[in-house]
């Protein structure tokens, strides 16, 4: 197959990208998943401004990644918590890809931040691209074609 034949204006890759392809996105979307849901400690946690936080914040409910769950602190005024929706937990294995990719090749001299277990056997937990008959893959045992939804460059 010549790759270089078809378009890439509509993939999956690029359009995923659009959504959280920039380094605070993930960052946001990684404390949600573990638990944070509040404006100021995300912005605390994370390191970023208010600016940029409000403006992710917003892309992420408005593609659905994140809802917004109002509440009130005593003698406050009511504000938002974030958390993740069903799509949002989708990008959970992305995530655990990065980390594994990251303890890999670019590992802190002090070993991983996070120790990740399966609650169950307490065994570590890794991402790995399976097929539903033969387990683990690699790119050697994966042939990929064009779908139904490639374009021809023009």
């Amino acid at each position: 197959m010549d790759w270089l034949a078809f378009s890439t204006e509509n993939c999956s890759v690029q359009r995923t990208l659009d959504v959280v392809g920039e380094k605070w996105t993930l960052l946001i979307v990684r404390d949600a998943a573990n638990g944070v849901r509040r404006f100021d400690d995300f912005r605390r946690h994370i390191g970023l401004s208010e600016a940029v936080l409000s403006d992710r914040l917003r892309k992420l409910t408005e593609a659905g990644i994140l809802t917004t769950v109002p509440y009130r602190e005593p003698g406050s005024r009511s504000r938002n918590e974030y958390r993740l929706t069903r799509k949002g937990w989708d990008l959970w294995p992305v995530l655990v890809a990065l980390r594994q990719w990251g303890e890999t090749h670019t590992p802190d001299p002090a070993g991983p931040v996070l120790d990740m277990r399966h609650t169950d056997c307490g065994c570590p937990v890794r991402a790995v691209v399976t097929c539903g008959e033969h387990g683990a893959l690699t790119p050697r045992d994966v042939t990929v074609n064009p779908g139904p939804g490639a374009r021809l460059r023009t």
